[in-house]
């Protein structure tokens, strides 16, 4: 039974001078080891055999990179602002021989350094330029830390403002000025809209104004055209019938009635012509009942003279599409400018439409002829009476 228990003993004895010999360090990691109370060596990552009870690790270092967040610090700024920053650091030892015997404690000594550095920076700037200028102040905090750890074995990759928190009072200010800022832009580009779009309404009023002016003068040329060529005919037909003048006193005698008709007329003046006209029409009587008549020399027939052209000849009728086609150029070239001058792009005006008083444009098959010259009637005058 004794000799079981010390068989025992010798198993356990040797398992623990076997764990305290044999020692396999991971990758990124650093053991300092201590031979009787000084330091002895370094080990790096695979096994390791040490002398037991002899060698003793005195840390475990890791040497990939960490982070490390500290809390807020209250910090004054040049304009009297007390403002809470919040800080990152990204670290990593590159010497774990001096990060554990040249500091107690690196991660406490990195906050205070930078603490003290922070104060140091934001002190020489206004709150407009803290919130303004982080890239700045991370580069002095990194290169004043960076060389503070230097000896410590610890070296510095990047520092961070993770926030920066004004008072709530400057906080209040600040959302007012934005929000009043919006506001004004806000505004200006209402102003813009409405600009634009009275803007875009004239425009379409004047070319919905120049159409309509395009028509109508259209229609009044076409009017008075007809007109002419009305007159034009009906002179051509008069001087083709050869009238008498005892035909034109019988129509003017005609047109007599039309002339006193009408309730406002209190008195009328009869024309000096109407004793001639009653004359005429007299003598015609005359010459029918009695077998003769009176003959003035006036009793020829008017012959027409062969140039029967008159100044309405050479009026021309304008095509009616050719010139709604110009009024549309014309309107189709005032949209583009206005486009041009409008500030929104993606906007687009919708085409105008032509009004309904418009002239549509005529077919060739509808187009008007062109006025006939008249034909010259044969003399058939009869010879005179001796």
């Amino acid at each position: 039974m004794i000799e079981l228990v010390i068989l025992g003993l010798l198993l356990l004895f040797a398992v623990i001078v076997l764990m305290r010999t044999v020692r396999i360090v991971p990758q990124q990691t650093a053991l300092i080891i201590e031979r009787l109370g000084r330091y002895h060596s370094t080990l790096e990552g695979g096994i390791h055999f040490l002398v037991p009870f002899v060698d003793k690790v005195r840390a475990n270092i890791d040497l990939r990179e960490q982070v490390v967040s500290f809390p807020p610090q209250p910090v004054i700024t040049s304009d009297n602002l007390v403002v809470n920053i919040d800080t990152v650091i990204y670290y990593s030892v590159i010497d774990a021989k001096s990060a554990v015997y040249e500091i107690a404690n690196f991660i406490q000594g990195i906050e205070q350094l930078t603490v003290t550095t922070l104060r140091n920076v934001i002190g020489s700037l206004d709150l407009e330029q803290t919130l303004t200028s982080r890239d700045q102040i991370n580069a002095q905090l990194r290169g004043v830390l960076d060389e503070a750890t230097g000896k410590w074995g610890i070296r510095v990759n990047r520092v961070e403002l993770k926030a920066i928190d004004p008072p709530m009072s400057i906080q209040e200010s600040m959302e007012k000025q934005m929000k009043a800022e919006r506001e004004r832009r806000a505004q200006i580009l209402n102003a813009e809209g409405v600009k634009q779009s009275n803007i875009l309404t004239a425009e379409g009023e004047k070319q919905s104004q120049i159409l309509r002016a395009e028509g109508s003068a259209q229609a009044r040329v076409l009017e008075a055209q007809g007109q002419a060529r009305a007159i034009q005919q009906v002179f051509d037909a008069i001087h083709r019938g050869k009238p008498t003048q005892k035909l034109l006193a019988y129509q003017y005698l005609q047109v007599l009635p039309q002339i006193a008709r009408g309730d406002s007329n209190k008195m009328w003046i009869i024309p000096s012509e109407l004793t001639d006209a009653l004359k005429g029409i007299g003598g015609a009587l005359g010459r029918g009942e009695g077998g003769g008549g009176f003959d003035d020399g006036d009793s020829d027939e008017w012959e027409p003279s062969e140039d029967l052209s008159t100044p309405f000849d050479e009026t021309m009728l304008v095509d009616p599409a050719q010139a709604l086609a110009e009024a549309r150029d014309q309107a189709g070239e005032a949209q583009r400018e206005a486009k041009d001058h409008a500030t929104p792009p993606a906007r687009q005006q919708p085409p105008l439409t032509p009004p309904a008083d418009a002239v549509p444009p005529r077919t060739p098959a509808e187009q008007p002829a062109p006025p006939a010259q008249p034909a010259q009637p044969a003399d058939t005058t009869p010879p005179r009476e001796s």
